[in-house]
């Protein structure tokens, strides 16, 4: 019943829910990762194990040029911005105890070095057929459920490559609303384990589509099949019209672990 992504997946949410033509999508997607790799490197990313307002402090105390990209966890937050600055920020977090993972990035992404960008980008936002939503849409740039015509303004896309990306406010908004099932489209199951560091409900279903580890095919149905047991709706004849299986009554084993 909502939409919401982590970075990029928002952007894949705005042709989802009939903001933007499937061209449009892809331009917008475009243009975004263009821009991006355009700008030089020598960028880093840093998650520490930390809350949003520790590290924030550590940042102001150390006085370093670095931002709080993501925010994807009650004690998970991510730094960026330039090498020698995120350093600064890394090692007085070590001081402190704190879990620190520097992350295998190309560049700093929603940070200060994002800035040179911004200018085209909007220019190319500016540009795409926006439309309302059909489907209500969890903003990552705010937390919240965001106001259809806040999402058809290209100044809040051109936020969204600047701004931390929010998601842990973001899934607790969705649980708010009474969302109890998570569905995680992406290349691993790396949302779905941050959702259960923020939700630790036992009535909430985390599901991924992909995992690294397993094929396409059984990743898919697998995620098919947990929903289905949970009472989620699944379009079967779709699922079976894609795989060429003819739906039926099969025999089973007579004996449960044959």
């Amino acid at each position: 019943d909502f939409l919401a992504g982590h970075s990029i997946g928002e952007v894949t949410a705005a042709y989802v829910s009939g903001m933007l033509s499937l061209s449009d999508a892809c331009v917008l997607v475009a243009a975004r990762g263009r821009l991006m790799q355009a700008l030089p490197a020598g960028g880093v990313m840093a998650a520490v194990g930390a809350s949003e307002a520790d590290v924030r402090e550590v940042i102001d105390a150390a006085g370093a040029g670095a931002d709080v990209a993501a925010v994807n966890g009650p004690a998970s937050v991510v730094v960026s911005g330039a090498a020698d600055e995120v350093a600064v920020v890394v090692g007085a977090c070590r001081e402190r105890g704190w879990r620190v993972k520097e992350l295998a990035v190309s560049h700093a992404f929603h940070s200060r070095l994002m800035d040179p960008m911004l200018e085209e980008f909007a220019s190319v936002v500016a540009g795409l057929d926006w439309r309302v939503p059909r489907v209500p849409i969890v903003s990552n740039v705010t937390g919240a459920v965001a106001e259809p015509l806040e999402l058809v303004d290209p100044e809040y896309w051109v936020r969204h490559v600047r701004q931390p990306v929010r998601f842990a406010d973001g899934v607790a908004t969705l649980r708010a609303q009474g969302v109890d099932t998570f569905l995680e489209v992406g290349p691993d199951a790396t949302l779905t384990a941050m959702v259960a560091e923020i939700v630790a409900d036992a009535g909430v279903r985390r599901v991924p589509v992909s995992r690294r580890d397993q094929s396409e095919f059984a990743a898919v149905t697998s995620a098919l099949g947990q929903l289905w047991v949970a009472g989620v709706p699944v379009d079967w004849a779709a699922y079976h019209g894609q795989t060429g299986v003819r739906p039926g009554v099969v025999d089973l084993p007579t004996y449960a672990f044959d």
